[in-house]
């Protein structure tokens, strides 16, 4: 075992022996193609050793009938073997010692509860053994910095080009995809491909990636993700290592969460609980291959240094503008270039030329050699300039040529970044000359902006701490709400004042103490959407208000089947505030997830919230707030005070604490009025998580 739980890869990823079992000589095979890659096309120097009980010899190599024959335990075991043979062959590896083990065969999870049954017998015996499993249903790995493959793939001989970034995906084919933008001078110094994870799983590979010197950037592919605060704590290793990580979740649907009994749950669908947990861990979030692509390569060459200020820079008008507008819909921004800089590029350039932002210098370049490059080089200079964003709308044949080079040659001292954009379909000589010198231009202008607004929007992130206080432990049980508001008071949190009543005379006592007018809420057990089954009533002014409403809520309880055995008595709370809610729910992959969002019937009409994974402290606290699209709402607007904002922190933060203990399934409070003056909780339940899950949400 590595350190924080995860496991040390080093020798799978770098292993001095390797056993290839269903080595074969079969042109086309799997077992084949797979020793000819290691064998071959890596520069591998360590022992192979092929495992086929028919041959004597595989490709010149010394074979062997069976894993116990080897002459010592291997590193890692690759099993080019039929779905049937796999598990008999693992406990094979496992009892010869074996450190690792990759399994290629398809046929397992990703064909039904049988083949998940087996991949469950799987990881029971890397459990019991310490062998450690790789796939199954997986093309491999490629450690392309030490020109590794342990991979089936027949074209991993072309996989020639390094580099810094990392890439780990669950599919094959769209892994492939990336690799071979090594065509556009993108290269990846190491690619895993988990498939199936019956064992080792993406978060493993990421951290290892977060600690692995060669790597600088590591892009993520996923399907799903089997272990939620695992991968969430691999985010945090390599966050806290400043690499940055950019992801493409495939498949943005729910995760199939069960039937919910409370809002809170039913809105957190998975694929807004992921985007959001990806925003809180620093994960920059992707929506297609392209852009995965585009921007892992913008974060190899750029890293994650903030920057704001944005120069356009072109020698076509109408493209200057639309890059312009683009930045603009983007909410970036245009920097203002300095006095000297405008001063610079007319003195240079013709006098009908755009020289503020966007620069213009029209069609001048076709006729002045160096004009482009001198006037490129003052705006990349200019203090207030942190990227140059550079459209190349067509290719001109010898004068697109030599802006390349003019890029080219300024980029490696350049204080700003330089981010050409290739618009023509036509792939000319420049565009290779971008490629060659790792300039990789991006292909729409639309693609850039995109890549350009998550690199800014990296640059400004930081990771906060999670919180760590205790809090006083609640009552046991599901609580209703007046027992739940109980808990939250003790909490230090505010709530109505209340009494709990069982007749209409005793709620008549209970609200001329407390003051009129009240709020009546029937105490049903299990029915926690009040409203809708009459079993609330507001603003009663007097005792003979409060007497009709407990005869009405009596009646229409009756129909539904219950009885009015108790019910909350509260001050009706008014003045200044806004209605949102707060909740709690465990989700099913990535544990304790908090939610906030405007409330009441506003958080169904418009699903505006949003969401955290706990524990956290005050600043993500507030970073939640203001990420709603209603955060002007809680002002302060049109002479209206704002809400307490840090009231309304402190309320998130506790039921984070509260999350991180993994006793509670739901905990729902809808309304909070959130007033100048602190935020009161007007509605409140708590659902605990059924025996057996308690705890299990942080390991």
């Amino acid at each position: 075992m590595g350190v924080g739980g995860f496991p040390d890869l080093s020798r799978l990823l770098a292993p001095r022996s390797v056993a290839i079992l269903g080595a074969s000589e079969r042109s086309r095979s799997v077992g084949c193609d797979t020793l000819r890659n290691l064998a071959e096309h890596s520069d591998f120097d360590g022992d192979i050793f092929p495992v086929n009980p028919g041959r004597d010899r595989v490709l010149g190599l010394r074979a062997y009938p069976a894993m116990s024959s080897l002459p010592g335990p291997v590193d890692v075991a690759v099993l080019c073997l039929p779905a049937e043979a796999v598990i008999a062959a693992l406990r094979d590896c496992a009892a010869a010692g074996t450190g690792f083990a990759v399994v290629f065969t398809s046929g397992f999870g990703e064909t039904g509860a049988e083949g998940r049954a087996t991949e469950a017998e799987m990881a029971a015996i890397a459990r019991q053994s310490g062998m450690r499993i790789y796939g199954p249903n997986s093309p491999g790995l490629s450690n392309i910095n030490r020109r590794l493959g342990l991979t089936f793939s027949p074209v991993f001989k072309d996989d020639r080009l390094g580099g810094r970034i990392g890439l780990v995906t669950q599919g094959g084919g769209l892994g492939r995809a990336f690799i071979q933008a090594s065509e556009r001078g993108i290269g990846v110094g190491l690619w895993c491909s988990t498939g199936n994870e019956a064992d080792l799983t993406m978060a493993d590979f990421m951290y290892h990636m977060a600690g692995d010197p060669d790597i600088g950037v590591i892009a993520l592919l996923a399907e799903g993700v089997r272990d939620g605060p695992r991968f969430l704590r691999a985010a945090r290793a390599a966050a806290r290592a400043g690499k940055p990580v950019v992801a493409m979740k495939v498949g943005k649907s729910d995760y199939g969460v069960a039937a919910t009994r409370s809002h809170t749950a039913a809105l957190a669908g998975s694929a807004a609980v992921t985007s959001a947990l990806f925003r809180q861990h620093g994960i920059v979030e992707v929506d297609d291959l392209d852009e995965l692509i585009d921007t892992a390569a913008l974060f190899e060459r750029a890293g994650i240094a903030p920057r704001r200020g944005i120069c356009v820079y072109s020698f076509s008008g109408g493209t200057a503008a639309l890059a312009a507008d683009m930045v603009g819909s983007a909410g970036l921004t245009l920097s203002e270039l300095a006095p000297d800089t405008r001063a610079g590029l007319r003195a240079l350039a013709p006098s009908y030329a755009a020289v503020e932002n966007p620069v213009d210098l029209t069609t001048q370049v076709f006729t002045q050699d160096t004009l482009n490059r001198d006037c490129l080089s003052l705006v990349a200079h200019d203090p207030a300039t942190d990227v140059v964003l550079l459209p190349i709308p067509a290719d001109y044949g010898p004068i697109t040529d030599r802006s390349a080079d003019d890029m080219v040659a300024l980029a490696p001292d350049s204080p700003a970044l330089l981010l050409p954009v290739w618009m023509s379909g036509h792939r000319a000589q420049g565009y290779a000359t971008l490629n060659a010198a790792g300039l990789s231009p991006f292909r729409s202008l639309g693609k850039a902006v995109a890549a350009l607004s998550r690199l800014l929007w990296r640059g400004g992130w930081q990771l906060s701490e999670e919180a760590t206080p205790t809090l006083p432990e609640l009552p046991p049980g599901d609580l209703d709400e007046a027992s739940a508001k109980a808990a939250l008071a003790a909490l230090g949190l505010t709530v109505p004042e209340g009494r709990v009543v069982a007749s209409a005379h005793a709620a008549q006592d209970a609200a001329r103490e407390i003051g009129f007018p009240v709020v009546l809420k029937a105490l049903v057990p299990g029915l926690l959407h009040k409203t809708e089954a009459g079993a609330v009533a507001v603003g009663l002014a007097d005792a003979d208000a409060l007497a009709a409403a407990w005869g009405t809520m009596e009646a229409a309880l009756a129909r539904q089947g219950h009885g009015l055995g108790r019910a909350l008595v509260e001050r009706m709370e008014q003045g200044p505030g806004v209605e949102v809610m707060a909740g709690l729910h465990c989700d099913p992959v990535f544990g304790p997830v908090v939610s906030f969002g405007l409330g009441g019937v506003m958080v169904e009409a418009l699903g505006d919230v949003t969401h955290r994974a706990a524990p956290f402290g005050r600043t993500e606290a507030r970073a939640m707030i203001d990420e709603i699209r209603g955060r002007a709402l809680l002002g302060p607007l049109r002479g209206q005070p704002g809400a307490d904002l840090d009231a309304l922190a402190d309320l998130l933060v506790i039921l984070s604490i509260l999350g991180a203990r993994g006793d509670i399934a739901e905990m729902d409070l809808n309304p909070v009025r959130a007033g100048p003056a602190g935020a009161t909780v007007l509605d409140a339940v708590i659902l605990r998580a059924p025996t057996g899950t308690q705890g299990k949400a942080r390991q």
